[in-house]
């Protein structure tokens, strides 16, 4: 039931918070939504939740060193007193208590709450959380987690009816032309083709239906561009009002075909200005006690996959550090992202849905030298540098740091480059107030793929959701109390647990029915701003090391590779009637069990111990899963509240994988529903 307070609570909209003046770029706040969250549920000590949906209001000045660094700024219109001004939608989910809270920033991806869908394991209904259901598991609550979202990318794609998603509309640079290019493929022959990145829209041409318009076409990132004459393809409206461009060709667009197309367009947004506005919201909600509530004990950021890399780029040109000189939040989770995103975001017509996999949008800017936490030297250039070089506040603070990749990064995304030279040759360990894991045996996200299709193999199993949890737990922890997280745990050069594609290929067991990829992604240097880009020398990239079974060394060991059921791995090939049969899946991994018995393991020679002869009952397996989920609770990568989760999950895999045929293909005995 709702009671008084919630009443006047509710009553509190299109109120208007002021700034204090000089202390951050957020002009004021307008609070249009105050409602209790999942209608007063009460998440264990942490209490009952509210949810306020409000506009911030910035203004930034091109004068200051501070906003120096973002794209086109000083091209945006100003207001009187010479400052762009702009606004963002934001949403908060914080306890009711009068207890100070951790606030957790969670970048969204491509428009969408991100944080609760991993760590809870409930994405919100139309990305707008409102429910007990939208609160997943609880656990964000449970720990007392303050949680702040809001927009700061323009490129979101229309989505269904109904749908909220958070999308920025940045300041623009207006009379300012160039040439944009956009790559694209197909899974399998269509006449018709959106060109914008994945779910994302892109700038369409300065002129419609522009005659000087180029499409081309070339089977691999490296070959030749092939003219496609411009009386064979046509522009076709978007399918939806507001959404991507497409295009027609004659003839149909074929896979096995990378397709790009360039044209001039205008008005390039301020995409860096959506940086800008993360950064000084957070530096808002640091310094004031808002609508009621004290200012949060920490304020940490979160970011996963393409969020994540909006951090490292944030970190990297320094927009971490407010206009005064202050960290805008003392700690950071940057969960897969590769090679850490220190060149996207910020920069004219970037298109920040896109990136870089491997084989399409090689040309893409998004990773570019430096990528290390401590200083690395770049052989080609000569340069020594960080990611971190600008990243330090007036009094030389940096924030605390947490990276983690999955197996899958190593093969499609270049994670080796945070802790290695940029030539593959050296290790570099990270700096004092960095933490880098590689979560083995794990791909981009936990798999839920039941059928192959459009890959060759059942995506992985594994889940790097537990380890992520116990990790949140410890970021907080070591900004608010100084308690150290985990060691860094992630493949090396120097223990052998990293090494090149050819050695993985030498070593991977034969029999299990996978053939590993013949490389990994290996991300040119982009030479100019020319379009295309020249490009220059690749970086070398590595791969982690297998085992006996397949499984990756080094790294977080996590339970499933500890105690195993089978084979996983990073990588899974494209089937060959979706085209590029030599390229692995973006996000996918792979996952072969191990034969049940000893008479089956001989029959399909299969190199690997059986089921029977690695755990000759049931109990064997579930104190050897028991035993590994101790060892993860003792080293910080497990919380104890997810042991028996661990525990069940991986009992009932094992029950499903006994009771399935050998001869059966699909994927579907993988998942208990």
């Amino acid at each position: 039931m709702i009671n008084k307070r919630w009443l006047a609570l509710l009553a509190a909209t299109a109120v208007v918070v002021p700034c204090v003046p000089a202390r951050a770029a957020v002009e004021r706040i307008e609070v249009i939504e105050r409602t209790p969250f999942a209608a007063g549920m009460s998440f264990g000590d942490a209490g009952t939740y509210e949810k306020i949906r409000g506009v911030a209001y910035y203004a930034l000045d091109p004068r200051l060193k501070a906003n120096a660094v973002i794209a086109d700024l000083k091209h945006a219109p100003r207001d009187a007193r010479g400052r762009v001004v702009f606004s963002s939608e934001f949403i908060l989910l914080r306890p009711t208590g009068a207890q100070p809270s951790s606030l957790i920033y969670d970048v969204n991806n491509r428009g969408g709450i991100a944080i609760m869908g991993q760590v809870n394991g409930r994405s919100p209904v139309n990305n707008d959380p409102t429910t007990a259901a939208d609160a997943g598991d609880g656990f964000l609550m449970r720990h007392g987690f303050s949680l702040l979202f809001s927009a700061w990318t323009w490129d979101v794609a229309p989505q269904a009816p109904g749908a909220r998603p958070l999308v920025f509309a940045p300041p623009v640079a207006r009379g300012i032309k160039g040439k944009v290019q956009n790559e694209f493929t197909v899974n399998a022959p269509v006449d018709v083709a959106v060109y914008a990145g994945q779910r994302g829209l892109t700038y369409e041409p300065a002129t419609p239906d522009d005659p000087h318009a180029q499409l081309t076409g070339r089977a691999r990132p490296a070959d030749r561009r092939k003219v496609i004459p411009r009386s064979s393809w046509h522009f076709v409206a978007p399918e939806q009002k507001g959404g991507p461009g497409r295009v027609r060709l004659d003839g149909g667009f074929q896979p096995d075909t990378i397709y790009e197309l360039t044209y001039v367009a205008k008005d390039p947004d301020v995409t860096g200005a959506g940086l800008a506005g993360i950064r000084d919201l957070l530096a808002y909600f640091r310094d004031t006690p808002f609508a009621g509530a004290p200012v949060p004990r920490a304020v940490l950021m979160f970011g996963i996959s393409q969020s994540g890399r909006v951090i490292g780029r944030m970190l990297h040109d320094g927009l971490n550090v407010d206009e005064t000189g202050r960290l805008a939040f003392g700690g950071a989770y940057l969960q897969v992202p590769g090679a850490g995103g220190s060149a996207g975001f910020n920069s004219r017509f970037v298109q920040p849905t896109r990136h870089p996999s491997m084989m399409e949008e090689h040309e893409y800017p998004a990773d570019a030298f430096p990528f290390t936490t401590a200083p690395s030297r770049d052989s080609v250039s000569g340069k020594t540098a960080s990611t971190l070089d600008l990243a330090r506040d007036r009094q030389g603070n940096l924030p605390k740091l947490i990276y983690a990749n999955t197996s899958t990064e190593y093969w499609n995304r270049g994670a080796s480059l945070i802790t290695t030279t940029p030539d593959g040759a050296r290790d570099v360990a990270p700096a004092d107030n960095a933490r880098v894991y590689g979560f083995m045996g794990a791909q981009h996200y936990v798999g839920r793929s039941r059928v192959r299709a459009p890959f060759t193999a059942c995506v992985s199993t594994s889940n790097h959701y537990l380890p992520m949890r116990a990790l949140i737990v410890g970021l907080e922890q070591w900004v608010v109390d100084g308690k150290q997280p985990p060691a860094s745990a992630y493949p090396q050069l120097a223990d052998g647990s990293l090494t090149t594609v050819a050695d993985y290929r030498a070593i991977f067991p034969k029999g299990l029915g996978l053939t590993p990829p013949a490389q990994n992604l290996r991300e040119p240097r982009l030479i100019g701003n020319g379009v295309p880009v020249k490009r220059g020398d690749e970086f070398e990239t590595r791969v982690p090391t297998p085992d006996a079974d397949g499984n990756d060394r080094g790294g977080v060991r996590l339970v499933e590779l500890q105690a195993p059921l089978g084979t996983h791995t990073g990588w899974n090939l494209r089937a060959p009637e979706t085209g590029f049969a030599w390229a692995t899946s973006r996000f996918d991994g792979s996952f072969v069990p191990f034969a049940r018995t000893e008479a089956e393991r001989v029959a399909a020679d299969d190199p690997r111990p059986s089921l029977e002869v690695r755990y000759p009952t049931r109990d064997d397996f579930v104190a050897a899963v028991r035993a590994a989920a101790e060892r993860q609770v003792a080293a910080g990568l497990l919380l104890p509240e997810d042991v028996s989760r661990t525990l069940a999950d991986n009992a009932g895999l094992y029950d499903r994988i006994l009771a399935r045929d050998p001869a059966y293909q699909g994927c579907s005995y993988l998942f208990a529903t």
